[in-house]
């Protein structure tokens, strides 16, 4: 859809085909165009129009085509597109505009929360020709990237990310994150995050059932009381996956899923804050 098309589209509707509302939309744009008004050497002017280049790296987001169809319905090459996605995204988390709080602010007295909810989203990616064991998730029974989401349980703002391969237990990927919390703070997890309790006392994770018995009635219930607080992080882990790149196969190489998942993860806490 060209940007003459878009410009056309409802709010719903352009929220709906880039995954962004048109206000984050538009601020995205004026982070472009200021950074290319900035340049001493501007170089060979580009194809496309700076609107057209956001609207081609949300599309590649949101959609995960390939570089090829994308090229083929804005008339340009998929060299160009990659290109153009790759600069959109070095610009925007370079702006420090879509920037995440930071495991730092965990342990900030400003930090406006005392709980927090702590969880593992995983990505599936194409097998590996190496190392395949490494990635391979027991859980998912499928080669997997996984990231390590930290929200306040309340505003639903995403706090920290931390990522790893597949293979890595959520518990271990937490202790290799180095993640510390203020004393004060409340965490909450799932059973994956069994013994967390000796890192930070103020945590709760459910009770499991004990091999050939059963869970007691207050058992039950303190469970189902933990799980109503804790699903909120799988909401986030829904309004995320919006963007096809985080929930289809990763198809490119890993060392650009960790910008491009903080980059996304920065943009849904800035469309939380309007």
């Amino acid at each position: 859809m060209k940007y003459c098309q878009a410009r056309q589209l409802s709010s719903k509707k352009f929220k709906r085909k880039t995954g962004v509302s048109p206000r984050t939309y538009r601020i995205m744009v004026r982070l472009v165009k200021d950074k290319e008004a900035g340049k001493k050497k501007p170089g060979r002017p580009s194809e496309l129009i700076i609107e057209e280049q956001v609207l081609i790296a949300l599309e590649y987001w949101r959609e995960y085509r390939a570089y090829y169809h994308i090229g083929l319905d804005w008339g340009v090459s998929e060299s160009t597109v990659c290109r153009t996605v790759h600069k959109i995204e070095n610009i925007l988390i370079r702006s420090r505009k879509f920037s995440l709080p930071g495991k730092k602010s965990l342990l900030n007295s400003e930090l406006d929360t005392d709980l927090i909810v702590m969880d593992v989203m995983e990505s599936p990616i194409e097998r590996p020709k190496k190392h395949q064991k490494r990635f391979y998730s027991g859980k998912q029974k499928e080669h997997t990237l996984k990231t390590q989401l930290i929200i306040e349980q309340k505003t639903l703002k995403i706090i920290s990310l931390k990522h790893g391969k597949g293979k890595n237990h959520d518990f271990k990927l937490f202790k290799n994150s180095g993640i510390k919390f203020r004393e004060l703070i409340k965490l909450i997890a799932d059973k994956g995050y069994q013994g967390i309790a000796k890192i930070h006392k103020l945590s709760e994770t459910p009770i499991k059932k004990p091999r050939g018995g059963k869970l007691t009635k207050a058992q039950k219930k303190y469970n189902r009381e933990l799980n109503r607080l804790r699903i909120v992080i799988e909401h986030v882990n829904r309004r995320l996956k919006i963007f096809k790149i985080l929930s289809y196969p990763y198809r490119n190489r890993h060392k650009r899923f960790g910008l491009r998942s903080n980059l996304i993860a920065g943009i849904y806490n800035y469309e939380l804050a309007l």
